[in-house]
């Protein structure tokens, strides 16, 4: 649960941590544009008053000041028209688009929409006209933020994927070792207790307990079995999967309840034969049964069905326990959920990696409703993988 809790929060910081730097870089821009567009629009202006000093200027006076301020002007583009919008000069526009007059005519228009115009008054009832446009700079600073933000959610989207496939890929050799580990540790004492059963057989053969621990051995043998072959890629052979399915369910009635009830709706000579790995699948069965129970808390009634379509074989084990809220449906798979005070929170993490990973399979829930039960729905492909 704490795993999955710190993970999660991790999501959500970077995720506030992506959009306070672009709200805030959004914000610095608009006002950096707000103050440049005044900035633009007072040097048009000195532009457009330049013009008009020139214009009424008479010979005798010196221009060199005026026409300075014309030619500072290279970042704007300008257009200068007459009182008809008739174009008299430009500024800052490509050459090649001042010689067609079809495109002069649309950036006319453009400008138009863009800022208002500046008004020269020449006198005498006429005028001039200066139409502009954002500069190159201010229209790329406009886009600046846009661009940033996309760049900073890739950064982060790039950073995420690489520290959980990290974190993976450890967690992987942890579970790995562990798994190693346990059935090495499993493994002595099994073949130990397998001796003192054989003995009590033997010396006790009338003792009804002695068959019982016989199975129990040989469930050690299998738990040991399949631990170890966690990390290695299991043979799949053609098997029964309803007969491996009695099989568990066998088990488990002996060690649950009384008050659990096993439906199976298919008897001991139908099969549905699969490719699977016979220890891994039962494994799967039982977890699932399992969790099942815990939900019931020991009361209540699992019913597996099991159907089989073209491609893929359908079993849906379903029990009466108290369900799960929609947000849980995919959380109950990841390692360290659960919802015991006691446990790991591994059994439908493993069941979900058996199924999927090396059955080529799909594991998830199909149904749930809080005080209702659950269903989990396990899809196997027919055909050989």
């Amino acid at each position: 649960m704490n795993i999955i809790r710190n993970r999660n929060n991790w999501q959500i910081f970077l995720f506030l941590f992506a959009i306070l730097i672009g709200v805030g870089s959004l914000i610095y821009t608009q006002f950096l544009v707000r103050s440049l567009k005044i900035e633009e629009r007072k040097k048009v202006e000195m532009w457009a008053e330049a013009t008009r000093l020139i214009n009424s200027a008479d010979s005798t006076q010196n221009l060199d000041f005026l026409l300075s301020i014309i030619e500072n002007n290279n970042t704007v583009p300008v257009i200068l028209t007459d009182g008809s919008d008739n174009i008299i000069a430009t500024r800052n526009i490509d050459q090649v688009k001042i010689e067609d007059t079809g495109t002069m005519g649309l950036k006319l228009e453009k400008m138009k929409s863009d800022n208002q115009p500046i008004i020269i008054d020449l006198g005498n009832g006429s005028t001039n006209r200066i139409y502009y446009k954002d500069s190159i700079i201010l229209s790329q600073l406009i886009y600046y933020p846009f661009i940033q933000l996309g760049f900073i959610i890739l950064f982060i989207m790039v950073s995420y994927l690489a520290l959980s496939s990290s974190r993976k890929a450890e967690q992987n050799r942890v579970w790995l070792g562990l798994s190693k580990e346990t059935a090495h540790q499993l493994g002595t004492p099994t073949t130990s207790l397998t001796g003192w059963v054989e003995l009590l057989k033997t010396n006790y053969p009338e003792l009804p307990v002695t068959k019982e621990l016989a199975l129990d051995v040989k469930r050690l043998e299998k738990v040991t079995e399949r631990f170890s072959r966690i990390g290695s890629k299991p043979l799949l052979t053609q098997d029964n999967i309803l007969a491996l399915i009695q099989n568990s369910v066998n088990y488990l009635k002996s060690r649950s309840s009384s008050k659990v009830l096993f439906v199976l709706p298919f008897t001991a000579d139908d099969e549905i034969n699969l490719p699977v790995n016979p220890a891994l699948f039962e494994w799967v069965i039982e977890n699932v049964c399992k969790n099942g129970i815990d939900a019931m808390e020991g009361d209540g009634e699992i019913t597996i069905k099991v159907e089989e379509e073209e491609k893929y074989a359908i079993i849906d084990i379903s029990d009466t326990g108290k369900g799960l809220p929609k947000s849980s449906w995919k959380k109950i798979f990841s390692p360290g959920y659960t919802t015991k005070k006691r446990g790991w929170g591994l059994g439908l993490s493993l069941a979900k990696r058996i199924i999927e990973e090396y059955h080529h399979g799909r594991i998830f829930v199909k149904s749930s409703e809080p005080g209702k039960g659950t269903c989990i729905r396990i899809m196997m492909k027919t055909g050989l993988v």
